[in-house]
């Protein structure tokens, strides 16, 4: 008896997600050595920024835009020179159904980034040894950390937005 009640249970529906589209929406690559005339000697040390955006798309039910934003600067490794800096807004738009509302800030600001990643990395690799540098291989990002972090940040900022009596 227990195996028809669960039969006729209603499923939930299934996520459906689909990349409609992704583009480089913006990106700068400055080769400071080159333009300066410097030497690399050592290790460059490199810092790697990472910044998410998500937003709904006007007009497009269940389409969503979502934004990785890198910031990379490769300095001397004493830290005097700056090597490089790449910028790089890597976008892409998402159709997406069936998830709860109470899900989505998290599916938009963790799933869709780890689809993108792949083809960020290759863009910074490919710009980077275009650039004449070894060919950065950016490490993965772990984009649930990511999240709580910012979920930190924005509790920690709302604390201090708060009244004090």
């Amino acid at each position: 008896m227990a195996d028809t009640e669960e039969a006729t249970a209603p499923a939930a529906e299934q996520v459906k997600m689909q990349i409609l589209g992704q583009f480089v929406r913006d990106m700068s690559f400055e080769n400071i050595l080159a333009q300066k005339g410097l030497k690399a000697d050592g290790r460059p040390n490199i810092s790697v920024q990472v910044a998410l955006d998500a937003k709904k798309r006007e007009g497009a039910e269940h389409q969503f835009e979502i934004a990785i934003k890198l910031n990379v600067k490769s300095e001397t490794e004493n830290g005097e020179n700056t090597l490089f800096i790449l910028e790089l807004d890597y976008a892409g738009i998402f159709h997406i159904e069936n998830v709860p509302d109470a899900q989505m800030h998290p599916f938009l600001m963790i799933e869709c980034p780890r689809m993108l990643f792949p083809f960020t990395r290759r863009i910074v690799h490919d710009v980077t040894r275009d650039g004449g540098f070894p060919p950065l291989n950016l490490d993965n990002i772990d984009f649930v950390q990511l999240y709580r972090q910012d979920l930190q940040r924005r509790a920690e900022a709302q604390k201090g937005d708060a009244p004090t009596n």
